[in-house]
């Protein structure tokens, strides 16, 4: 799959394509339905799919302060647009003079000018340009004066997460927060991943028998709330069971919020400055503080078993 970042990376020489346009955090069960269908239409075309994205999230550009939790990094979206079949990614620099671009000028920038689109799919509920002006039914219009379709998807999909609320990205970081990463898990078709790079903590864990993965996870991340969780910590190719820890570690009065996981069962990894990444399967119990050490040393051990078991079940 090619990646490219700004309208300048896109080959000279790129033919016609199909594509989609969107935030796509998470890359979550509706947004699927979407991608999908691009590159189902791409194929039936015999022409390449291409997914456009932007950075920073345009919220934080129109309205700065107001970046939301990232469900996942630009690498990871890639990543999993590519397992759905897509073979370019754009990500489009959002800027204050991109986000005056018109409807109509992002329409010949971007879709006539550079991607030659063959084809559009968005959601019903697709905006674009200045103050989100445009909608599907401009994008079509413009689609028949410049020679491309656009396709509609509803990707509204359901299930018991949020109550029967539509899937959403919003949704999908509410229950994040809330430290439901089940219901994230549902919305999402996967676990809730975190990353960033293993660094050195107060090694309290080492001492106590459980070493733990510090991991400096990347910035405006969604990170679950505050307590145990079981699941995956994924270092060097290699994906290991894991009791996670997230929190300030109250029995020692810290103040600094973190994501440590404990590769269950394993001794003697040296994981230092190493990208990580951290899956979030199930909640175990939250944070606590607890009347002794020996206390938070028998909670500790029924954690990690009851984590041992979840990992076991799924």
């Amino acid at each position: 799959m090619q990646r490219w970042r700004g309208l300048e990376d896109i080959p000279q020489d790129w033919g016609r394509s199909v594509v989609t346009i969107g935030s796509y955090d998470g890359v979550h069960r509706g947004h699927q339905l979407i991608i999908r269908h691009t590159v189902e239409r791409a194929r039936a075309l015999g022409v390449p799919s291409v997914l456009v994205t932007f950075d920073p999230h345009p919220s934080e550009v129109v309205r700065p302060g107001s970046h939301p939790p990232l469900l996942a990094p630009h690498a990871r979206r890639a990543e999993l647009a590519a397992e759905l079949g897509v073979d370019a990614v754009l990500v489009l620099p959002f800027t204050k003079e991109f986000s005056k671009l018109s409807p109509a000028e992002f329409v010949v920038k971007v879709l006539v000018d550079k991607l030659h689109a063959r084809a559009v799919v968005e959601g019903p509920n697709f905006r674009f340009g200045h103050r989100a002006a445009g909608d599907v039914a401009f994008l079509a219009d413009q689609g028949r004066t410049y020679d491309f379709e656009v396709d509609v998807i509803d990707l509204q999909v359901r299930g018991e997460a949020g109550g029967g609320e539509p899937f959403s990205s919003t949704l999908t970081r509410r229950l994040v927060a809330a430290g439901d990463v089940e219901g994230a898990r549902e919305i999402l078709g996967r676990p809730h991943r975190v990353e960033g790079v293993v660094v050195r903590g107060a090694q309290r864990g080492r001492e106590m028998g459980f070493p733990t993965a510090n991991v400096d996870t990347l910035p405006f991340s969604a990170i679950p709330a505050d307590g145990v969780y079981a699941g995956w910590l994924h270092v060097a190719g290699e994906s290991m069971p894991a009791a996670i820890s997230v929190g300030t570690n109250p029995q020692f009065d810290g103040t600094e919020r973190t994501v440590e996981a404990y590769a269950i069962d394993r001794v003697g990894l040296d994981l230092y400055d190493l990208d990580a990444s951290v899956d979030f399967l199930a909640f175990v119990r939250g944070q606590a503080k607890f009347a002794t050490l020996d206390d938070l040393l028998d909670a500790m051990a029924r954690d990690v078993q009851r984590c041992r078991d979840l990992i076991a079940e799924a």
